[in-house]
């Protein structure tokens, strides 16, 4: 018979996948307890603030307990899946199998995970939970009689009053998911009034209702006082289940929203608009697709408009800057990592080209492709989206004129494209239909003045106008 032992058992912990997040969400295991692993083997895939990752296993082994449900965020460095390394089989009730000496006194072994919770320091309280029925009923009792109104049955008797703490004190923490806590927290219920229905005393979404909406009517047949502070729900009263849906903030919206307000209250921004006739740069977007050294690469007006940014920048590098609020120092920048804003699924994500001031418009051409085709995928990397200097917005694609866009955190501009019409304007003396756009740059007040900000806004609208000035001022 083998015997498993703790020292082969190996915990792997939530890591920390982005440069400095706090937690990420289980999107989906690829795994179950009893599957043999092998180092490197992908075991699930998780998503943080700023991408969808998949985590490779470090070692080799029988996969013994999945922490965690999908859906569920934990927080870095928390035990999210346990392996066991020895070699022999999974042990099946092993975790479970303590029990009938003392309910009350501490357990020895510990207990599996509840869903959606982590290993504690002290799990020891949960199992008196499930096994010690006696203890737990006085309080049960007592909660239950409070929400029906009978405040009359307090849990006082003399001699049990010492044992009931324990468990009272375990379920402090009522168990439920982050989405049904942050459900419970929009709507105004505590979770500890709320009756669990879900499987091992989980508390559902349903509960959550449940809570709101037929507790006053149950309220009022008692007598007024407890129940009136239990059902009344506060404000979300007014919340129509069957006309809303309330969709929790987390994963890259969230941190894409933190991202926003800090720049938007932080640095002062400064928009500057100009519009622009670019009926050659349209020309020459279609020469370019029949060109055979762009062959299978992407070539689009936005190709364009990067490599004018860039050479903006070339002609204007105090533009490529950050601000160092704690050393109260402007650094600038001799290399352009630029950001193109990409709209996916999870949200707005700004993935960067690296260096891309020293690539040939082919390269630039391949690495807009590749960006765009990993963002839509939703495999885009953390390390794609940090350390970003300029960025570029192309709201055109949606049929918008124009907007403000705002900086994204640390860097200096970003560069709005609008979309491209057919409009009457003045060319050569005559009105004649003519492709124009409207570009906006904002930009950071403290780094870039108006001076330098119009410049750079011009240099671009200047290539665009007469792309053959790539060839002249690069």
């Amino acid at each position: 018979m083998t015997t498993m032992t703790e020292s082969s058992v190996r915990e792997f912990k939530m890591p920390d996948v982005g440069e400095g997040l706090t937690e990420a969400e289980i999107l989906k295991w690829y795994v179950q307890p009893g599957d043999t692993v092998t180092d490197g083997q992908v075991v699930c895939e998780v998503e943080t603030a700023k991408a969808a990752v998949e985590l490779p296993i470090p070692y080799d082994g029988v996969v013994r307990a999945l922490h965690f449900p999908e859906g569920t965020t934990v927080d870095v460095g928390t035990s999210i899946i346990a392996v066991d390394v020895s070699g022999g089989a999974a042990p099946a009730p092993a975790p479970e199998a303590p029990a009938e000496p003392q309910e009350e006194p501490k357990p020895q072994a510990r207990q599996p995970v509840l869903v959606g919770y982590g290993v504690a320091a002290s799990s020891t309280k949960r199992r008196p939970r499930k096994t010690a029925e006696v203890p737990a009923q006085p309080a049960a009792a007592a909660i239950q009689s409070e929400m029906n109104g009978h405040g009359a049955v307090p849990s006082a008797p003399p001699a049990p009053v010492p044992a009931a703490p324990a468990p009272v004190g375990a379920q402090e923490r009522p168990l439920a998911k982050p989405p049904v806590r942050k459900l419970a927290k929009d709507l105004g219920v505590d979770l500890a009034t709320v009756t669990p229905t879900g499987p091992d005393g989980v508390i559902t979404r349903d509960d959550v209702h449940a809570a709101v909406a037929p507790k006053a009517p149950e309220a009022a047949p008692a007598a007024a006082p407890a129940p009136v502070a239990v059902a009344a729900a506060p404000a979300p009263a007014s919340y129509d289940i069957a006309r809303e849906e309330r969709v929790p903030v987390r994963g890259v919206r969230k941190a894409t929203a933190a991202a926003m307000v800090g720049s938007a209250f932080t640095a002062p921004h400064v928009t500057e608009f100009v519009t622009v006739d670019v009926t050659r740069t349209m020309k020459l977007v279609q020469e370019l697709k029949e060109d055979k050294e762009f062959t299978g690469l992407r070539v689009n007006p936005l190709l364009l408009v990067a490599k004018a940014l860039l050479v903006a920048i070339k002609r204007n590098p105090d533009v490529n800057a950050s601000w160092d609020e704690a050393n109260q120092e402007i650094v600038l920048k001799r290399y352009v990592n630029l950001g193109i804003a990409a709209a996916t699924p999870r949200g707005l994500i700004v993935p960067n080209i690296k260096d891309a001031q020293d690539k040939t418009l082919p390269q630039l051409a391949g690495a807009l492709g590749e960006l765009v085709s990993t963002a839509r995928e939703g495999k885009t990397s953390p390390a794609a989206m940090q350390g970003g200097t300029v960025t570029i917005t192309n709201v055109g694609v949606f049929g918008v004129d124009t907007g403000t866009p705002i900086l994204n955190p640390g860097e200096s501009a970003i560069l709005a494209v609008g979309a491209i019409k057919l409009q009457p304007w003045v060319h050569k003396g005559k009105v004649k239909p003519r492709q124009v756009t409207t570009l906006a740059l904002s930009f950071d007040h403290r780094l870039v003045d108006g001076e330098l900000g119009s410049k750079v806004l011009a240099d671009v609208a200047a290539v665009l106008e007469q792309p053959k000035r790539l060839i002249t001022w690069a």
